[in-house]
């Protein structure tokens, strides 16, 4: 059985070829059970807040009939943008597991560092670096191949 890392690497690839950026997000229950998966589908819904992780929290609280994702993990290809880290926040993830770091965009590790503020609502576990190189390799090779087109 994958892990929740390979299955949100799939759903990564699955959004680059979609001519997405190439991040997945998986949500898993207490007990592993995969609640839900997705991939970027902001150009596709021409939405900017359709990033995986908030696609996931979604589907994941709909299928749990809640609003609260309490005792489960939010696993993603890379660090959690601001708004991302302060959906699993409200959603109140118990773990938050990421790939690739994201110096320019994130919101946990860099940026706005939502866990950090005594304002955060809820502050999950937070795990960095889960097969950091795949998940960076990803996209790397989706923005260098976007670079060259554009070039």
């Amino acid at each position: 059985m994958p892990s929740p890392m390979q299955l949100a690497l799939e759903e990564a690839r699955a959004a680059a070829a979609r001519g997405e950026v190439p991040v997945g997000a998986v949500v898993t229950g207490p007990r592993g059970e995969i609640l839900a998966m997705a991939g970027n589908r902001v150009e596709e819904r021409r939405d900017p807040s359709a990033h995986a992780e908030m696609l996931a929290l979604r589907a994941a609280a709909a299928a749990r009939g809640s609003k609260l994702l309490d005792g489960c993990t939010l696993t993603v290809t890379l660090e959690p943008c601001a708004m991302c880290a302060q959906a699993a926040s409200y959603f109140r993830i118990s773990r938050l597991i990421f790939g690739a770091y994201d110096p320019k965009s994130g919101g946990v590790e860099h940026g706005a560092r939502v866990f950090c503020h005594p304002q955060a609502h809820h502050k999950p576990e937070v795990v960095g670096g889960v097969e950091e190189q795949a998940c960076a390799e990803l996209l790397r090779h989706f923005f260098a191949a976007r670079r060259n087109r554009a070039g």
